[in-house]
């Protein structure tokens, strides 16, 4: 692939490396945006189907991106949102208990956490391993480890947000559907950017957030329910989530059954009319591209500072367990951390620094200047 800024409106002096704070607009999202927001201007000119075909749409692509029928998708209005739908429909026995690992995303931690604390049921965190080789390997190891059949459910990102290992999902999948526990992750960081399959990780709820690497709006996202959630209890209930409600005739019947699949987990008011089209064209756009080569771009622009960071002899994993879209850089005890974010700052570069970690993330729009600028400040600190 080749370098897709002209697709952005990134100013030219910035060298934005921080996609997992949040990611640019698409010159063609943003005018999807903008057609959204004056098609209220004449209320007439939306129409009774405009409530539910673009958001079919939306999941049909989602679907495709994930590998999943569209039925089985729900439009959410944040992850926390669709993580609690996941989380409360997860049956509990008495001395059962949950999984998350160590410095979770705080929704994750939180949502488990009071789910628990309702159940009367233990909180499991697995640490991570002290050593930086081999550190992926080792945690999910471990993590495969503390599953067995007292777990009723495992939550977690899909690679760590704030180092971008990646974790073997597909073997915790494995294991989780041996052990009958609900295997619920959180796809913020990766989906869009790092091929993810729902079917082949045995994953039974995928969560994320829109304006990452989904390359949409903000409070939006997408989350997909497997059919064991198919009979579960909603956080709402919506009109719109029941079955017949396009026909605006019977709205009064209110009828008890909900529409097919994950329907019932739609966000109240899901039809936005200026979200939707946003998100559809960056999920056409993602697609056009294809994850695997948005994956390889990236990789491929990184060997620079890999280098550097081989010749600094800064301990990394190895890269195939390592995130190129999300690229946890460990700081070093004697680095002075507010002068390199001042530096950073003056040379206009973006990057998130989290607890131990400067956090590189880079897209499609980036280019070898960008990572070149980065290794120049980082050499005059490191």
């Amino acid at each position: 692939m080749k370098n897709q800024k002209h697709l952005f409106d990134l100013p030219k002096d910035l060298h934005y490396l921080n996609g997992a704070y949040m990611s640019p607009n698409l010159k063609s999202v943003e005018q999807a945006g903008i057609k959204g927001i004056l098609r209220k201007s004449d209320p007439t000119s939306i129409k009774e189907h405009d409530f539910f075909e673009p958001a079919e749409e939306v999941k049909m692509l989602f679907g495709k991106l994930i590998n999943s029928s569209a039925s089985q998708i729900a439009l959410i209005p944040s992850a926390s949102y669709g993580l609690m739908n996941a989380i409360q429909n997860v049956p509990i026995k008495k001395g059962q208990h949950a999984i998350t690992v160590s410095k979770e995303f705080p929704s994750d931690h939180l949502a488990l956490r009071k789910f628990c604390e309702k159940k009367n049921a233990e909180l499991k965190i697995i640490d991570p391993p002290k050593s930086i080789v081999g550190r992926t390997q080792k945690w999910t190891e471990d993590i495969l480890e503390h599953i067995n059949e007292d777990t009723a459910v495992v939550v977690m990102s899909a690679i760590h947000w704030m180092e971008g290992l990646k974790f073997d999902l597909k073997a915790i999948g494995e294991k989780c559907r041996q052990t009958n526990t609900y295997f619920i992750v959180d796809g913020s960081q990766s989906v869009g950017a790092l091929p993810l399959d729902v079917q082949e990780f045995k994953i039974d709820a995928l969560i994320c957030a829109t304006y990452k690497w989904l390359l949409g709006p903000y409070s939006s996202g997408l989350a997909y329910y497997s059919e064991k959630y198919n009979d579960g209890e909603p956080i709402e209930h919506s009109w719109m989530t029941r079955k017949g409600s396009y026909d605006f005739r019977k709205l009064t019947a209110y009828p008890r059954e909900y529409g097919e699949g994950a329907m019932r987990y739609n966000v109240g008011e899901f039809s936005n009319f200026i979200a939707l089209p946003m998100l559809k064209s960056a999920l056409e756009q993602i697609l056009d591209w294809g994850v695997e080569s948005i994956q390889t771009y990236c990789f491929d622009l990184l060997k620079p500072l890999r280098d550097f960071l081989k010749e600094k002899d800064l301990e990394k994993d190895e890269d195939a367990r390592v995130s190129s879209h999300l690229y946890g850089m460990y700081l070093p005890p004697k680095l002075k951390t507010s002068q390199l974010k001042e530096d950073f700052k003056a040379h206009k570069i973006h990057v998130s620094t989290r607890e131990d970690y400067i956090r590189i993330s880079p897209h499609v729009y980036n280019d070898n200047h960008d990572i070149s600028e980065l290794i120049k400040v980082l050499g005059k600190h490191i």
